[in-house]
């Protein structure tokens, strides 16, 4: 199946797409799979006529946290449909339709919420460094005084963020009162971003690991990064080292983590992502020296539903006047 041509153009980096002129006006726009109230008047606010899924249906907005066979059986049923709007910066949780659309060839634009979530979670980040930086979860677990002498200081260290995205843009900029020195890990080391003093491709991660004395993960999960931070990538960080992951849990192999942490090359990590998710009770990285896990909170419901909401707003005017859509997903990278 191959979906009609759309009116629109995507921005982020994809194919542009321009319409013939002048666009016509969208067709109506469905909330699946069920209507969530706030998406549908963020939907309306943005211009968009809501209507029930039927062959009228040009633009979708998906608020499921999953749903790979049911968006595939939406889209096979009603080819018609120019527009997918994903709830989630990370894609991963779709990779089965999108590798159906990248086969088939599709012109269907697909959006995702990146960018959107980036500075609560870039906030989260940093304060999981600084935790860890600060020995906060030994500290906490304390139920005496320990007056020894732990803890290490962010200000002038050196600092590799794998990935390039909203969250990883956003935390440069709050990185930067800490006078760091910032190296960016990128699929293409050849588009220098923003804010880092040194940008480099996946190629040269090694390179970028031997003196980060923070690595913080943020890159989007794909086949190329998954057990990207392995024991080998592990072992290059210099001793001491501390590991921030708020990506995706499989991007590091955590059974050499754990083994890291516990041989004392690791100074410590702080994830709000693991693999397996939801960690079990009992895993070794509950135990692991100074090692502090959140359950994926960077970015709580609170915090992402009106920035979700914005995002479906700006998109849907985009949709509607023909003009580029922000978060654009490109099917055969898969982010």
């Amino acid at each position: 199946m191959t979906a009609a041509r759309p009116r629109h153009h995507a921005v982020d980096g994809a194919a542009t797409r321009r319409a013939a002129t002048p666009p016509p006006i969208a067709g109506p726009v469905a909330v699946l799979p069920d209507a969530e109230p706030s998406i549908v008047e963020a939907v309306r606010l943005g211009g968009g006529s809501i209507g029930a899924l039927d062959d009228a249906t040009r633009g979708i907005v998906w608020v499921a946290a999953d749903g790979d066979g049911a968006l595939e059986a939406v889209l096979a049923r009603h080819p018609g449909i120019e527009w997918v709007q994903l709830p989630w910066a990370g894609v991963d949780a779709f990779a089965q339709v999108l590798a159906a659309e990248a086969s088939h060839g599709s012109r269907r634009i697909w959006t995702s919420a990146k960018g959107a979530y980036a500075q609560p979670v870039a906030e989260h980040a940093l304060a999981l460094a600084l935790a860890v930086l600060r020995e906060f979860p030994m500290r906490a677990r304390a139920t005496t005084w320990q007056a020894d002498e732990r803890g290490r200081s962010l200000f002038g260290a050196s600092v590799t963020v794998l990935g390039a995205g909203g969250i990883a843009v956003e935390l440069l900029r709050l990185l930067e009162p800490f006078g760091v020195r910032t190296t960016v890990v990128r699929r293409d080391g050849a588009s220098r971003v923003p804010g880092a003093h040194a940008t480099v491709g996946f190629d040269r991660l090694g390179e970028a690991l031997a003196d980060a004395e923070v690595l913080f993960v943020a890159a989007a999960l794909t086949e190329q990064t998954r057990g990207m931070i392995d024991a080998d990538a592990l072992s290059t960080l210099p001793e001491g080292a501390v590991v921030v992951n708020v990506a995706r849990g499989a991007i590091i192999d955590a059974a050499a983590l754990d083994a890291s942490l516990r041989a004392g090359h690791l100074g410590g990590a702080g994830l709000d992502v693991t693999d397996p998710e939801p960690l079990p009770a009992g895993h070794p990285l509950w135990s692991a020296p100074n090692c502090l896990i959140t359950p994926h909170v960077a970015d709580t419901v609170e915090m992402t539903t009106p920035l979700f909401a914005r995002r479906v707003t700006e998109n849907t005017a985009a949709f509607v006047s023909g003009g580029p859509l922000r978060g654009v997903v490109d099917p055969v990278l898969g982010y």
